[in-house]
């Protein structure tokens, strides 16, 4: 069960002088998850196992191995077990920003390096720290998360957080977790949440095809489309606010500014639904706060997906080439490396140009 690297995450914490407090909730989170775990294979033997987890459970397996075989994303013995948490989620990130500023906070930890959110295993424990955050003037946002990578420090687990998605989103969330298990550089959450969105979205277009999926590929093309117009429409919001932010209006008028744009914001959602035939999936997203840290949320996976995909079909669709190309950026900057994407993505580079 790896759990003496458990206990490193909290020696390590305790040692760097962290809060104590926070680190032993994950530590008895992710220990609650382990002890959960039960192998695939003997749920799938189990006459009690229900018949529907069956087939989603083997479903897991077949795309797994064509992660492994195809995507030559690195498995190890991920996804070989299964744990019912019993809730919704598996943790809760907390996110924070200034109230008129887009520049995330920011939380250090041993492992994941610097990242834009703080996690709980319990869902009162984020809004607690949330309002902590809050009473200081920050812009708050908890969001439920189906899912995480351990990075390589525990064998991650299927989880009935995830597992009820149709069979293409749940494919590409198994292609996400693994991208992280491949290629993750600590501190840099754009560049690693969007490598995982472009790995997933490439995943997801051989798989259909390698599973025969295609009766199924309408809806995921329409859902698809719906989600390229949020992002649009949110990313546009967001750039309208960072205009405000960065013009030299007094903070009063920044402040009226924001709210009209939020008012505005939620105004072009109904008139984008109005669209969609009755589709409602957004409506959570748009009930939350609406603010700084929320909209954070959606650069952080977007932002440099498209220069990534521009990298790939340079590297003639060869994953292994594509892989290794991007692990070459770990030597870059961070801005440098975010740059270099982004010209990708606008075509005016190509790779050998570096």
């Amino acid at each position: 069960m790896r759990v003496r690297h458990l206990t490193a995450i909290v020696l390590t914490a305790l040692l760097g002088g962290c809060d104590a407090r926070y680190y032993w909730q994950a530590a008895a989170g992710q220990l609650d998850l382990i002890q959960r775990r039960v192998p695939i294979e003997t749920l799938i033997a189990a006459d009690t196992t229900p018949t529907q987890l069956k087939r989603q459970l083997q479903y897991i397996l077949d795309v797994r191995a064509f992660a492994a075989d195809t995507l030559q994303l690195e498995t190890g013995n991920h996804y070989l077990a299964y744990a019912d948490l019993e809730r919704p989620y598996v943790v809760w990130n907390v996110f924070a920003a200034p109230d008129l500023s887009l520049q995330n906070e920011r939380w250090c930890f041993p492992i994941a390096g610097c990242v834009p959110y703080r996690g709980y295993f319990a869902e009162a424990d984020a809004k607690a720290f949330a309002d902590s955050l809050a009473i200081k003037g920050l812009d708050t946002y908890v969001g439920g998360v189906p899912a995480y990578s351990t990075l390589g420090w525990f064998d991650d687990a299927v989880l009935n957080t995830f597992i009820q998605r149709d069979p293409i989103t749940l494919a590409g969330l198994i292609f996400h977790e693994l991208a992280h298990q491949t290629l993750y550089l600590p501190g840099d959450s754009t560049f690693n949440e969007s490598f995982a969105t472009a790995v997933e979205h490439i995943g997801i277009e051989q798989w259909i095809i390698a599973a025969q999926l295609e009766t199924l590929l309408p809806d995921y093309q329409a859902a698809q489309q719906r989600h390229r117009e949020f992002l649009a429409l949110v990313l546009d919001h967001r750039n309208a606010l960072q205009t405000l932010y960065d013009s030299d209006q007094s903070r009063d008028d920044k402040l009226a500014g924001k709210d009209q744009l939020t008012r505005q914001l939620l105004q072009d959602y109904q008139s984008l639904k109005a669209q969609w035939n009755g589709y409602d999936g957004y409506d959570r997203w748009f009930a939350g706060p609406l603010n700084n840290a929320q909209l954070s949320t959606i650069a952080t996976y977007h932002q440099l997906e498209p220069g990534f995909r521009a990298l790939f079909y340079q590297s003639n669709n060869d994953m292994v080439l594509f892989y290794q190309r991007c692990r070459e950026m770990a030597d870059l900057e961070q801005s440098e490396r975010h740059s270099y994407l982004n010209r990708l993505a606008n075509g005016d580079i190509v790779y050998t140009d570096r």
